[in-house]
């Protein structure tokens, strides 16, 4: 089974049910998926967001948050300081450069909806 890096603009997307969300989980189908430590509280952050925008929405939304819990998404450690190198490289920030390092240092797919780190990765900077 390959190793696919997940994001949490793709996580997100499949969650709370958004237009690319069918799109994402194609993508994931059949992948051992893997992110770094920071998905989590990134996926939290997007649901947050949504809460506010959406407050009538909440309880569905928490719900949605709570799958997240129930996928088998692999932590993995990066080495912080690789990362803060890749990110002042590409522009990056430092969130979305673990997830770039992450997937060069596995040799893995790295699926994001995230344009800048789609054209990193894809650029192979």
């Amino acid at each position: 089974m390959a190793v696919k890096v997940v994001d949490a603009s793709a996580l997100g997307a499949l969650l709370f049910g958004e237009p690319d969300g069918a799109a994402v989980a194609g993508r994931l189908r059949g992948g051992n998926l893997v992110a770094p430590g920071l998905l989590p509280f990134e996926v939290a952050n997007v649901c947050v967001k949504k809460m506010r925008r959406h407050p009538h929405e909440r309880d569905a939304l928490m719900t949605a948050f709570g799958l997240l819990g129930r996928m088998e998404v692999g932590i993995v450690d990066v080495d912080q300081g690789e990362v803060l190198g890749l990110a002042e490289r590409s522009g990056l920030t430092a969130y979305d450069a673990s997830y770039l390092w992450l997937a060069r240092a596995m040799g893995s797919e790295l699926v994001t909806l995230d344009r800048r780190l789609e054209a990193a990765w894809a650029a192979g900077s």
